[in-house]
């Protein structure tokens, strides 16, 4: 499947059992959850989907059955979060055996590379695999940005068609937009700052509180894009206190929380992650009852663009 580059990709969680295996069914209520929602990709084993203490086996394992659940429905995107070029390369592979459709890639993890390294590692992964490839620009998280000079490079291998731009500086994406034309896809990857990003020209959102709230964040997207920008504006405002829990150290359990909440998730963590305790679990749990006694109002908000759409 070729990957048109625009909409809604989740990044998805992880669904674990208390004991840390995989819990495969609460994880296919979600990605349903997600597909009925009318998200236009789905991201693997990112940051929120607990990379770092996945097997790569397990990894695989996800791809291989929200290939099943998508049936070429929507692309299926594999994130490389990988130490050295070599594994990065096996994983791209694999990947692409198993019949992924695309690539999310972060720099290097752990050794930060300088600019001729991390360009060296995109490039030698690109050359390795016919997916298409995004590439993760989150220097404020990983301590490495991908400059728009270093894209330059890059853009010469036609499989690195995406960014996801999460240095959450705006401009940015004018910036890309101005010096490659369509030539690459810029993606929000900030929830707090996305439905601004759309309105500014980005193609599309990779998205964390969709993981619980997938409705809201498509109907974001497409608000903007038909040019509703005052209903996009209405369902962010309800949302972003919401979109706050997304950009915080503990990301993953404040989200599990809301999937829970929402009825399309599960709480348990692994290790190091513990689950959130005392003020800190009071207080998101306060931000979601919170949002969720509004809920209603954005529903109808919803409701009201689906019948205009029917009618047009």
């Amino acid at each position: 499947m070729n990957v048109n580059w625009k909409g809604v990709f989740p990044a998805v969680t992880t669904k674990f059992f208390e004991d840390g295996r995989l819990d495969i069914q609460s994880f296919e209520k979600n990605i349903h959850a997600q597909i009925d929602a009318g998200v236009h990709g789905i991201i693997l084993a990112g940051s929120l989907g607990e990379a770092s203490t996945l097997k790569n086996s397990e990894k695989l394992e996800l791809v291989r059955k929200t290939l099943d659940l998508t049936k070429d429905g929507v692309p299926v995107i594999m994130n490389i979060a990988e130490k050295s070029t070599s594994d990065a390369i096996k994983s791209a592979n694999d990947a692409e055996k198993l019949g992924a459709s695309g690539l999310m890639m972060l720099p290097p993890m752990q050794y930060k590379a300088d600019n001729r390294e991390t360009v060296q590692y995109f490039k030698s992964v690109a050359e390795s695999t016919n997916l298409p490839i995004m590439v993760y620009n989150n220097p404020v998280d990983y301590g490495i940005e991908v400059t728009i000079d270093m894209m330059e490079e890059l853009i010469e291998h036609d499989n690195i068609q995406a960014i996801k731009e999460s240095t959450r500086d705006t401009s940015n994406i004018t910036r890309m937009t101005n010096r490659f034309g369509s030539r690459i896809s810029v993606f929000s990857g900030v929830d707090t700052i996305a439905c601004e990003s759309l309105m500014l020209g980005a193609s599309g959102w990779v998205a964390g509180l969709v993981c619980a709230f997938p409705k809201e964040t498509v109907a974001i997207y497409n608000h903007v894009k038909a040019g509703r920008y005052e209903e996009a504006r209405k369902i962010n405002r309800w949302f972003l206190p919401l979109l706050e829990l997304d950009i915080n150290s503990k990301l993953v359990q404040n989200i599990k929380l809301a999937e829970v909440a929402t009825g399309i998730g599960t709480e348990p963590v692994r290790e190091p992650r513990l689950k959130l305790v005392g003020k800190e679990r009071e207080h998101v749990q306060t931000v979601i009852e919170d949002a969720l006694k509004k809920r209603h109002t954005i529903e109808e908000l919803i409701q009201n663009h689906r019948e205009v759409q029917r009618h047009a």
